[in-house]
C-alpha cells in the first residue's frame, strides 16, 4: 500500500454515474480509501480497488453523519495511515459543497490535495430539462444560491436577484420554497417562469414546472421533496412543457 499522504477531492455530478469525468474515475482508480457523501451514487465506488475503504460520511441537509469537522479529520489521518484518499462529494465539490475548507484543513496539517471538478447540478439539471440558462434576448446572467444561510434563513441574496432579469438557480432550497415564491410576489413578478427538480438524472427522477403563482400546488401535486434545485426566470418556459402550452396542448 503506497502509505504517501494525498487527498483527492473529487466531484461526483448530480446523480447519474455516467456524468462523472474520467479524471474522476482514473483518481478513485487509485484510491486507498473513498470518504463520500449521500448524494453520491453508489455505483461510482465500484470503480475503487476492491482493497480500499470505503467509508459514507452523510452530509444531507439536517441528517449529517458526521459533521464537517469530523470530515476533515477523517480525511487526514486516512491519509496519514492509508495513503491516497479521495474524498466523493456531489456536484462540483466547490459548489456549496464545502471543497474549500476541505483542502484549507488539508494544508494545515501538510497534506497535499489535488481537485477533480465535478458536473454541478447548478447547471447540469437546468440543461437536461432543455433549459438554458442564458438566452439571447431572455437573460443574461445566472445566479446560484444557497436556499438557507447557516443560521436557516432565507438568504438575503434572493432578495436582490428577485429584482433582476437574471435566471436564479437556488440550491438546497425546497423547504424555503414558499418564502422564495413570497419574495418574488412581492415583486410583482407572479407569472414568472419556475421549475423544481428532485433528483435530477436519476431514474426516479420528478419535475414540478409553472409559475410563481402556482408552483407550490404543483410541486405538492407532483410530491416534490428533497433534494431539489429550484430554477427561476423566464428561460424556464423553454421547458416542454411551457411549450406545450403556447400551442394549447396544456395549461400551465
Amino acid at each position: 500500500m503506497n502509505a504517501y499522504p494525498k487527498i483527492t477531492l473529487v466531484g461526483a455530478g448530480p446523480g447519474d454515474a455516467d456524468l462523472i469525468s474520467l479524471k474522476g474515475l482514473k483518481a478513485l482508480a487509485k484510491a486507498n480509501v473513498v470518504l463520500y457523501d449521500a448524494l453520491v451514487n453508489e455505483e461510482l465506488l465500484e470503480h475503487a480497488p476492491q482493497e480500499a475503504l470505503r467509508i459514507f460520511v452523510g452530509k444531507r441537509a439536517k441528517n449529517h453523519a458526521f459533521s464537517q469537522q469530523e470530515i476533515n479529520k477523517l480525511m487526514v489521518d486516512y491519509a496519514h495511515s492509508h495513503g491516497h484518499v479521495v474524498r466523493l462529494k456531489g456536484g462540483d465539490p466547490f459548489v456549496f459543497g464545502r471543497g474549500g475548507e476541505e483542502l484549507e484543513y488539508a494544508a494545515k496539517h501538510g497534506v497535499e490535495t489535488s481537485v477533480v471538478p465535478g458536473v454541478s447540478s447548478a447547471i447540469a439539471l437546468a440543461g437536461l430539462q432543455g433549459i438554458p440558462l442564458t438566452y439571447r434576448g431572455i437573460s443574461e446572467s445566472f445566479w446560484v444560491i444557497t436556499g438557507a444561510t447557516t443560521a436557516g434563513v432565507i438568504s438575503q441574496d434572493i432578495y436582490t436577484a428577485a429584482k433582476t432579469e437574471a435566471t436564479v438557480v437556488v440550491l438546497m432550497g425546497l423547504n424555503k420554497l414558499t418564502e422564495i415564491v413570497r419574495v418574488y410576489e412581492a415583486e410583482g413578478r407572479h407569472k414568472l417562469p419556475i421549475a423544481v427538480i428532485q433528483n435530477g438524472s436519476l431514474p426516479n427522477e420528478k419535475v414540478a414546472v409553472g409559475t410563481i403563482d402556482n408552483i407550490i400546488e404543483r410541486a405538492q401535486v407532483n410530491g416534490i421533496g428533497a433534494p431539489a434545485v429550484i430554477l427561476v426566470g423566464e428561460v424556464v418556459a423553454k421547458h416542454e412543457i411551457f411549450e406545450a402550452w403556447r400551442h394549447k396542448y396544456i395549461a400551465v
